[in-house]
């Protein structure tokens, strides 16, 4: 019967149970592999104007452009609260995001917290990139899905950005 190989070596369960807790993004970077900053690879600023948005600015301006749809569907369309109000209230968001990001670039949510979306290529978001954006942003769960550089799969199938202004 062959013998049994024994593992003889040390293992700090402190340094194992610190990398599981910290992510593998830390665990590697402490082996030394250079991930850079947010937004590096893309030829953005790392801080300051231009630099890519921080995803409690993001969601704060989400938060304030459903807000604001919500009143709307509210107030102009369902003159009531109900399930029809959340439908009616995603309709307005998607027409809302699809003009004013396609148009001026930023929402009115992202324009009060500093935010605008930009095409990687051109700088300026056209109309047909603010639809898929929009589309898939509606959707929510491509939002959800972050890159390295924190942009969601919606802004990558759509080539764009959301920086700071």
């Amino acid at each position: 019967m062959p013998k049994r190989a024994q593992y003889r070596g040390r293992v700090d369960n402190r340094q194992a149970i610190g990398s599981w807790l910290s992510g593998p993004r830390a665990a590697a970077e402490e082996a030394g592999a250079d991930f850079g900053y947010r937004g590096e690879q893309l030829g953005l600023p790392e801080s300051g104007p231009g630099s890519i948005a921080r995803p409690g600015r993001r969601l704060a301006a989400l938060a304030v452009d459903w807000g604001l749809c919500l009143l709307i569907a509210y107030g102009l369309i369902t003159d009531g609260y109900g399930q029809a109000t959340g439908n009616w209230a995603l309709a307005v968001f998607f027409v809302v995001s699809v003009l004013t990001v396609g148009t001026l670039g930023f929402t009115p949510g992202k324009r009060l917290f500093g935010l605008r979306v930009l095409a990687l290529d051109t700088g300026t978001v056209n109309p047909l990139r603010a639809l898929l954006r929009t589309a898939l942003l509606c959707v929510a769960l491509p939002a959800l899905i972050w890159d390295r550089d924190g942009r969601g799969l919606h802004d990558r199938l759509a080539r764009t950005v959301e920086v700071r202004i």
